[in-house]
């Protein structure tokens, strides 16, 4: 049976989108992922700073 994320604290930076979490286990998670078509960079991360580190790298292919 698939299990839906609920995201929160949602924030844009460029085309990418950060999220918190909570994954299966119930540890709060920070995932980034690029909402331009065609790109397909997603990440998980175990804190804030990297998920916003990564948006904010982030050269987007497409």
């Amino acid at each position: 049976m698939a299990r839906y994320m609920r995201f929160r604290q949602v924030a844009r930076v460029g085309p990418v989108e950060i999220g918190t979490f909570l994954d299966s286990r119930g540890r709060t998670k920070h995932a980034a992922a690029c909402t331009a078509p065609g790109c397909g960079f997603s990440a998980e991360y175990g804190n804030r700073a990297g998920a916003e580190l990564a948006a904010h790298t982030h050269r987007c292919k497409a």
